[in-house]
């Protein structure tokens, strides 16, 4: 018996429940400084340890309720795809570290910046690694946001060391996975379950030293620091729905989203200062990222037209 065709209004609620989930995966991800604003008394390294163990045991229930009888068969994965995901599961640590520690230490701007300028590295990579063709208009988005870059570096003194760190361990990151073949849900379990028993090691470290938060600071803090697993998984839950219902370009001009949210968030309530130079610097990188959407755009709807012209004839 054929599988049943989705009508009209199944197809269009699908694609309204995709948006959602998108616009609900971007949105947390950019309130996340909120979060561990919350919970800044137990310090980045002990947040990450935390992180790392609950977001294992989250996604162990997540995929345990999804697969049921099918969950070994599911996640089981083959000795070279653990090898990529031990460096994959390497460069989120150092990702997430880096993000916790510049929210923790009020520089969450730094944060934005960082995950405007990954989007363009990521195309940087692409070029130089997978051999991805880029087309002028390409090039001069990132030559933009790099004359961005390096207006910010003359005039403060130094590199924005924070942000060029989480937007290349990202990149990275993000390229190490499009050349895994695992989901983003499977992925995470294994890159968490590979740093699980370092996190533990530490934690047991720290509390043998009398310096772990966890379980001396009252039950909220402790609950806040186990909720951080949920904020690792929930977003990724959310995007992987999007990414599935969703056309590539909106999924990716959505990423804007949450460095927009935390750009708001540091300038306009924790009052981290925003001087003439970052203007110029985020106004290049805004400007390339348009530039950079706008030809993704112009680019996707001259394939589809070319595509059409080959199917009719």
């Amino acid at each position: 018996m054929s599988a049943p065709v989705a009508t009209d209004p199944e197809l269009a609620r699908g694609r309204r429940n995709a948006l959602l989930a998108g616009l609900g995966a971007y949105g947390l991800w950019g309130l996340v400084p909120l979060y561990f604003k919350l919970i800044g008394a137990a310090g980045a390294d002990e947040i990450i340890a935390h992180r790392v163990v609950w977001a294992v045991a989250f996604l162990f229930i997540f995929l345990a309720l999804r697969h049921r009888k099918g969950l070994v068969a599911h996640i089981r994965i083959r000795p070279r795809v653990l090898l990529a995901l031990m460096l994959s599961g390497a460069l989120v640590a150092v990702n997430w570290l880096v993000f916790v520690h510049a929210v923790n230490t009020d520089r969450v701007l730094s944060t934005s910046l960082g995950y405007f300028i990954n989007p363009l590295v990521s195309v940087v990579l692409g070029t130089l690694v997978l051999r991805e063709a880029m087309f002028g208009a390409q090039l001069l988005a990132v030559l933009l946001a790099a004359a961005g870059t390096l207006w910010l570096t003359v005039r403060v003194g130094q590199p924005p060391w924070l942000a060029l760190a989480l937007a290349f361990t990202f990149g990275l990151y993000g390229l190490v996975r499009k050349m895994t073949d695992v989901g983003p849900m499977v992925g995470l379990f294994w890159e968490t379950l590979m740093m699980t028993p370092l996190a533990l090691i530490w934690l047991w470290w720290a509390g043998s030293q009398g310096a772990l938060v966890f379980g001396r600071s009252g039950v909220d803090l402790d609950l806040l620091l186990i909720g951080s697993g949920l904020v690792t998984v929930v977003p990724l839950v959310l995007f992987a729905t999007a990414a599935r219902g969703l056309p590539l370009i909106t999924v990716g001009l959505m990423q804007y989203i949450a460095p927009s949210i935390s750009f708001c968030l540091a300038v306009f309530m924790f009052g981290e200062a925003f001087t003439f130079d970052h203007a110029v610097a985020f106004g290049a990188i805004w400007g390339a990222l348009a530039l950079y959407s706008w030809a993704s755009l112009h680019r996707s709807r001259q394939l589809r037209r070319l595509a059409r012209a080959q199917s009719v004839h």
